[in-house]
């Protein structure tokens, strides 16, 4: 049976982007298989009638709806399609203990409970949905694709194959049997001490204050999670971060196994110069079928494709012209 967690829900308007007038701004719950009750916002095009194409939108990993899937969410509402942004369970607005936690399992379910919630709408054409991953959620989102069939387009935006980060490093520098070995007993160490105090230690969110020193990819994270621009109190890389022990999953895990076995259409796009960018050329290569575009972003960077960047850099015309053709 289910049974739904009540959520103490904000009912202001506290998102990193200004409110649409186009579209009807609403707070909405939902459960997924493991009975965690998720809380999202809906976005719904004014004076839409009949059964509409919907979209799930989630990420990036560690952030909140409040801010770049929002975002996406209510631009895609003021294009015609009934929108969600959900924050994952554990995080932000959404039910889940204990906090900061994640797993590859429970973030594709969540995914897919969005599509259950969307599924059973009124004004939802159960036919006609679509999902939008951003950053680590891009790839939770394909992996969705990968299972989901219910599911008949799918976007990623700037997308990050969380699995393969945890188990290689970033830029697979850390891609040996030495490297993960001293990562595994640097979190099996904390696991032990967690359970001597009864907490959890959490990793921390982007830091700061900011190295001199850092490698662009940490500044680029800095300028969006630490600054004006899109930091937010529920957000996980704006504060503490995940729980340190929270990666042991992902990684003993691999994305992206049954990728080629995706019939629906998928559209990936990357900036190109973006550090991640690597991630989105290679999981597009496992992909099969003439339905499947990759799409790169001539001069931007990675977290030019959470909010534009200032420069208009997330393609929403060939967004909505991808899911109108195929939804």
């Amino acid at each position: 049976m289910m049974k739904a967690e009540e959520l103490k829900l904000v009912t202001e308007w506290d998102k990193t982007f200004p409110k649409s007038d186009k579209v009807e701004h609403s707070k909405v719950t939902f459960i997924n298989h493991f009975g965690i009750t998720l809380a999202a916002d809906m976005y719904v095009p004014k004076n839409a009638e009949g059964r509409m194409p919907a979209i799930a939108v989630s990420g990036p990993f560690g952030a909140c709806k409040e801010q770049s899937s929002g975002l996406y969410a209510q631009t895609m509402a003021e294009r015609g399609f009934l929108t969600v942004a959900f924050d994952p369970s554990f995080t932000g607005e959404s039910g889940g203990f204990p906090r900061a936690m994640h797993s590859p399992d429970i973030d594709v379910e969540d995914f897919q409970a969005a599509v259950d919630f969307l599924s059973v709408q009124d004004n939802v054409d159960p036919e006609r949905i679509g999902i939008i991953g951003i950053c680590g959620w891009g790839g939770m989102a394909l992996q969705t694709a990968c299972v989901d069939t219910r599911i008949k387009a799918t976007v990623t935006s700037t997308m990050y194959d969380m699995s393969r980060v945890a188990g290689n490093g970033y830029f697979d520098a850390a891609d040996n049997k030495e490297a993960r070995k001293e990562a595994r007993e640097a979190i099996n160490k904390q696991r032990t001490e967690d359970y001597r105090s009864g907490t959890y230690a959490m990793a921390g969110g982007v830091v700061d204050p900011l190295p001199k020193d850092a490698p662009f990819f940490v500044k680029d994270y800095y300028d969006y999670y630490k600054t004006e621009r899109g930091y937010h109190a529920r957000s996980l890389n704006s504060n503490e971060g995940w729980a340190v022990q929270a990666g042991t999953s992902l990684a003993n895990t691999r994305l992206f196994t049954y990728a080629g076995e995706i019939d629906s259409a998928v559209l990936m796009i990357h900036g190109e110069k973006a550090h991640s960018c690597y991630m989105s050329q290679d999981a597009f290569k496992l992909l099969k079928g003439d339905n499947k575009e990759l799409l790169i972003i001539p001069d931007a960077v990675h977290t030019d494709l959470y909010d534009g960047g200032g420069k208009d850099a997330i393609p929403f015309d060939k967004m909505e012209d991808f899911f109108k053709k195929n939804l």
